[in-house]
């Protein structure tokens, strides 16, 4: 047999095995189930959830289904996470590029900003961010940071098309609002992320051979038409790699949002295995989840940059 063939061979006997396992595995675990008398399978996804979950953007009550209540947590996940992947992105670039500055009071300040968030826990930083935002005053003394915009221990609200936001009674009403959980995590996850992007930017800009650069200003460019026409497009090949990761980083660390009470997939995962008691069906559901959406990013991302490059 070629050593091709025996590879085979040997690739099909270890998954037989490894599928042998899980398949008694499964089946102990069904049997230890039911002496137990608790229930296994996905039925209850069919049954009424029965518990509430903050307004957001996808309608939910408590008379629906665990189903509903678990695209309610994918969709906050989702929500806060390419939310933070926008904002993580526009600050990564910034320190980036203030770290790369010949300007000490530019490059010093962000080299700090990296070393300490970078070298400091996540949950830690989750935590500080949710306590500032609990200090912020009431609404009847909400900040006004911008026009029509209010800022308070009750969340960031926003004019929307129709209407302006404005005080009514012991509470603000109108125009769109942000809850101080998504506000907290999304600051934490934006922060955090974009201090390793930033190291990103910087090596990726190092990677372009100074030739480049001078042959740019040996035809004139300024600096800034440099790094955008010549720079930035060749150290892409570089950045985009570890960038990925780090998205993909972000949009698993929103589990941490549950610590805050941020109604993501993990924390209603956490409730549905609390009033079912089927850990292994909604761990294995939640597990399911993530795998499908992280697969999914690195697919897009790897079919934009074969298509680019």
């Amino acid at each position: 047999m070629s050593p091709r063939g025996r590879a085979i061979v040997w690739q099909a006997a270890a998954l037989g095995a490894a599928g042998a396992l899980v398949g008694l595995a499964a089946l102990e675990a069904a049997s230890n189930l039911k002496a137990r008398g608790i229930a296994s399978g996905f039925a209850y996804l069919g049954r009424a959830a029965g518990f509430e979950i903050a307004p957001g953007p996808l309608p939910y009550s408590a008379r629906d289904t665990y189903a509903r209540a678990l695209a309610v947590g994918l969709v906050n996940t989702l929500r806060v996470s390419l939310a933070g992947i926008v904002l993580a992105t526009v600050m990564g670039v910034m320190l980036g590029l203030a770290r790369l500055s010949k300007v000490r009071a530019l490059s010093l300040p962000a080299a700090g900003y990296l070393e300490v968030v970078r070298n400091t826990p996540l949950l830690l930083q989750l935590l500080v961010w949710y306590s500032l935002w609990q200090v912020l005053p009431g609404p009847r003394a909400a900040l006004h940071p911008l026009p029509g915009v209010l800022l308070c221990n009750r969340g960031l609200f926003l004019p929307s098309l129709s209407e302006r936001p404005a005080l009514s009674g012991f509470d603000i009403r109108g125009g769109l609002s942000l809850s101080p959980e998504f506000g907290a995590l999304l600051l934490c996850l934006a922060t955090y992320t974009a201090a390793f992007l930033g190291e990103i930017v910087r090596g990726g800009v190092l990677s372009v051979g100074r030739g480049q650069t001078e042959a740019a200003a040996a035809l004139g460019l300024s600096r800034a038409r440099t790094l955008r026409l010549v720079v930035l497009p060749q150290a892409l090949r570089v950045m985009v790699p570890p960038a990925t990761s780090q998205f993909l980083n972000l949009a698993k660390n929103a589990s941490l949002g549950v610590a805050i009470g941020y109604p993501e997939l993990i924390a209603v995962t956490g409730s549905t295995l609390n009033q079912t008691g089927q850990a292994i069906e909604a761990i294995a559901l939640a597990t399911l989840v993530y795998l499908a959406v992280s697969l999914s990013f690195s697919l897009a991302v790897h079919l934009w940059r074969r298509g680019r490059w």
